[in-house]
């Protein structure tokens, strides 16, 4: 079995500053993060984005609010309008006790904003599960940013 990253890039209609807001503002978070069949109630959000910062919130699923799952993580770095990028403990790769994320942010040039994610370590199966619970994550995302 192969670890691998997750690695997605997406551009979305918007102004880099709304973009990156809607990553660090509890209010938004709440609105678009989480797979379809998952919402984050806004009372579960804390986000202090500075490094060692945190970042804790918790998807609850539509269908079954008793299947919940918690996001506790900490930003390594932070540059505003630019760069996320954090780390939380993880049990779901055999070997690894932290998981990493990292996202860049950037202007197309066109009043556009391009964001490029990576995530890891995964398991292939992990990282599909992964690809497709940021894309429907980001498509909400697309909504309020609208």
């Amino acid at each position: 079995m192969t670890d691998s990253e997750l690695v997605i890039t997406r551009i979305f209609d918007a102004p880099r500053p709304m973009v990156y807001r809607a990553f660090v503002d509890p209010d938004q978070l709440a609105q678009w993060f989480g797979p379809a069949g998952w919402h984050v109630p806004r009372e579960s959000v804390d986000i202090d984005p500075r490094p060692g910062g945190v970042q804790r919130f918790t998807m609850v699923n539509d269908d079954d609010p008793a299947l919940t799952s918690t996001v506790a993580a900490t930003f390594t770095e932070v540059v505003e309008n630019e760069l996320l990028a954090g780390e939380q403990p993880t049990s779901m790769v055999p070997g690894y006790d932290r998981m990493y994320l990292r996202i860049e942010f950037s202007d197309t040039g066109d009043g556009r904003t391009r964001i490029v994610l990576r995530q890891g370590p995964y398991t292939p199966d992990w990282e599909s599960s992964a690809r497709d619970g940021w894309g429907t994550s980001f498509d909400k995302l697309e909504l309020i940013l609208g």
